[in-house]
């Protein structure tokens, strides 16, 4: 609850910020406000100088994004193959230069315009032995936040780059006794127990008395003591009876125990002896890193078999019979590019991270891949190297939607 009280609150900073006063700067906005722009009969940007007009438009019906532009003159088309169009894209982070060939009455552009659509447009036009330009803006997905206030909201960034993922299976089971820490103890030499020094659940050290015995045979007393440090688990043994061959003391050190996982046929072929694990109490908190060091060849009548996971348990935070969950390192790879999964945002139909340039923050759109409890494969949208928001990218994506940035061109 606290941390949704603390997220409601610095977002109500943000949009107040933006909105009224320094800190959080208002978005980038278009330089020609939307209202003010003129469409052309194709519904692209009409540019015009002195008679000389360029309708650009970016077209993706059925095609990856280009530019498209008609040139009149006077109202009248002109030979498009008469005209020497370039486009220059100034991005965040890069330039894009786009040279354009006639196909019938329109010219088209040599590239792709990749997303984000978010540039400085630059537009040079001869005709005639006369030089036209222009230049827009056309931002979309972009807004600027001072560092100190960055620092503030908690927003944090790192490069895109290397990441190692890994794909796990979730399995249960119970801790138990690790069988090389018991003791079980019994009189070398039967006779009558003439006093018992233990009690049940009793922590011993290595040494301690635990009980004395007068022999039958030679009617001489003597001690039995505890082998190793633990805790009496098991005592039957009490003053003036008989020991009669049988057990009287097992002795377990908890401080290492063994997590015992059910593997069911289902997941049974990726699990392998030396893989990773991380067990978790079932009813949650911090979880142990661990490796599996043996599984059982016989299945039990549930048709699982046991993986078994050794712990430390020196702390005593693992009590014997509790509940555990496990995840199980089943793959491990790494991929040549990949982004944290707490930066990932939603962009109209995309999945977004926003790329951080000085004071300035615009969206990514990414073509994603394999992914894991922490990180995700990108396979395209990003340039490695890039540094992104990784922690309270929602600060970022709340100014974005405030601004009520359209992708329109």
């Amino acid at each position: 609850m606290k941390q949704l009280n603390n997220a409601i609150l610095i977002y109500s900073a943000v949009v107040g910020l933006s909105a009224c006063g320094p800190g959080v700067d208002q978005p980038v906005t278009d330089a020609i406000e939307a209202e003010a722009e003129e469409r052309g009969p194709n519904n692209g940007r009409m540019l015009r100088d002195d008679g000389f007009a360029v309708e650009l438009a970016i077209f993706e019906a059925g095609v990856p994004p280009e530019f498209r532009a008609w040139v009149t003159r006077d109202g009248q088309p002109v030979n498009a193959a008469a005209v020497d169009l370039r486009v220059t894209l100034t991005r965040l982070g890069g330039v894009d230069e786009i040279g354009f060939e006639p196909q019938g009455n329109y010219l088209r552009g040599d590239l792709v315009v990749y997303e984000p659509h978010s540039f400085l447009v630059t537009v040079d036009a001869g005709y005639q032995a006369r030089d036209h330009r222009w230049e827009y803006e056309s931002f979309e997905g972009r807004t600027r936040i001072a560092p100190e206030m960055a620092e503030a909201f908690g927003i944090e960034t790192m490069a895109a780059g290397s990441a190692t993922l890994r794909q796990v299976t979730t399995v249960y089971g119970n801790i138990v006794p690790n069988p090389e820490r018991v003791r079980e103890l019994s009189a070398r030499f039967d006779g009558a127990i003439q006093s018992v020094d233990a009690a049940l659940g009793q922590t011993v050290r290595q040494g301690q008395r635990l009980a004395t015995i007068e022999s039958n045979e030679s009617l001489q007393t003597y001690a039995i003591t505890a082998p190793i440090a633990g805790t009496i688990m098991e005592r039957a043994a009490n003053g003036g009876e008989q020991t009669n061959g049988r057990r009287l003391f097992t002795i377990v050190d908890t401080s290492s125990v063994w997590a015992e996982l059910a593997i069911f046929p289902a997941v049974r072929a990726s699990v392998q002896v030396g893989a990773p694990v991380e067990v978790t109490p079932a009813t949650g908190g911090e979880g142990l890193p661990g490796v599996i060091s043996y599984l059982n060849p016989v299945a039990s009548a549930n048709q699982s078999i046991t993986a078994r996971v050794e712990l430390d348990n020196g702390d005593g935070r693992w009590a014997l019979g509790s509940f555990v969950t496990g995840a199980i390192v089943v793959e491990e790879f790494q991929v040549p590019l990949a982004v944290r999964r707490s930066g990932l945002q939603s962009f109209r139909e995309f999945t977004v991270v926003y790329a951080r340039f000085g004071d300035q923050s615009e969206v990514r759109m990414l073509e994603l891949g394999r992914q894991d409890e922490n990180w995700v494969e990108v396979l395209g949208g990003l340039e490695p190297g890039t540094r992104y928001v990784t922690e309270n990218s929602y600060v970022i994506k709340a100014d974005v939607e405030k601004s009520g940035a359209t992708h329109d061109h």
